[in-house]
């Protein structure tokens, strides 16, 4: 137990499968409080991203707020505020009646939205910006002075790197919302499989693929079915267009196929390329001939493959897992409250 006082930390997130809440919030409780730290989180029942039909928003938003609103007058003994982005997405609402110090912490490209005015009131009423990656730290650094890097973090224990499966497969995991990426590389896909047809593609989401005539696996998304998914898959693919929202992206694919010790193929844009400079872990594609040759190139040299990957799951343990980012991430609690 770390000899320091106990801090209370209350962190407000959007859900409880929204992947940033998982990952860059919710793995960190028992590693925080192992260092003296009780991290408590809340979401709104409702969910704090507005439902599609326009004509149930107000209701949602009337509700939402009414949620959040208990929760910060529950939250009023702790030590220090961790908001997750917004508490309701792309709009300022009561951030400010939360409790200081606040911690914001952002993994994405939010403050594309509305012209960057929710994201420079956000910016406004904090106490420290923590965000995913460089590019990121760049923008906010314009609304403020305090802006920390702290990389989402991957936990290491719950992927085991085994041997790559007898059946030559490509894995891709991901939300729904991003399954254009992995359509964009149908064409490459056919061509890998065309030369190797023993090739399965899988896919691990929370809404079925349409992948043309490509043989596709499809594993429903799961937090539980994650690990297991990793390890059927001979190679992990990142597509990104190469644009300011995905330059905001804080690899959290490629960390989880480096975690689970198999070699990725991905778009050069943003955090992957940082990743890439790293070690030879993976390979980098950027056109249809790129993606169709680096895959091919992988599934031709199964044992390069594998010392990719075992470099890959290397780096994501000394570097990327929660036991090495948790400390760093009470650092900066502890240097804030």
């Amino acid at each position: 137990m770390n000899a320091e006082r106990q801090l209370r930390v209350a962190a407000f997130t959007a859900g409880s499968a929204a992947p940033s809440a998982r990952f860059r919030v919710r793995q960190y409780v028992g590693p925080l409080a192992a260092l003296g730290i009780e991290l408590s989180e809340t979401w709104p029942l409702l969910g704090a991203f507005p439902p599609k039909s326009r004509a149930l928003r107000p209701a949602w938003l009337a509700g939402t707020l009414a949620q959040r609103l208990v929760q910060v007058a529950a939250s009023r003994d702790a030590d220090v505020t961790l908001l997750q982005r917004e508490m309701v997405s792309t709009l300022p609402t009561i951030e400010r009646l939360t409790r200081r110090p606040r911690v914001v912490d952002i993994d994405d490209s939010v403050h594309l939205r509305r012209g960057g005015w929710a994201a420079r009131r956000l910016a406004a009423g904090a106490d420290l910006i923590v965000v995913g990656n460089c590019w990121l730290a760049e923008i906010w650094r314009q609304w403020h002075r305090s802006v920390e890097i702290l990389s989402t973090p991957v936990d290491t224990e719950r992927y085991a790197a085994g041997p790559l499966p007898g059946r030559p497969t490509i894995g891709w995991i991901g939300s729904a919302d991003n399954l254009h990426y992995l359509a964009g590389i149908a064409p490459a896909l056919e061509r890998v499989v065309a030369r190797f047809p023993e090739t399965e593609i899988a896919v691990c989401c929370d809404r079925a693929p349409e992948l043309g005539r490509l043989p596709v696996r499809y594993v429903p998304w799961s937090p539980e079915a994650e690990g297991d998914f990793l390890g059927s898959i001979s190679i992990g693919v990142m597509p990104l267009a190469d644009g300011p929202w995905e330059r905001g992206k804080c690899s959290l694919k490629m960390l989880q196929y480096m975690a689970a010790g198999r070699p990725c193929v991905v778009s050069p844009v943003g955090m992957n390329a940082e990743l890439l400079r790293e070690a030879e872990l993976g390979l980098a594609a950027g056109t249809p001939d790129e993606w169709a040759e680096a895959l091919s190139s992988l599934l031709a040299e199964p044992e390069a493959a594998a010392r990719l990957g075992a470099a890959g799951r290397a780096v994501a343990a000394e570097r990327y897992s929660v036991a090495v980012q948790a400390p760093r991430l009470a650092a900066l609690l502890r240097g804030v409250a």
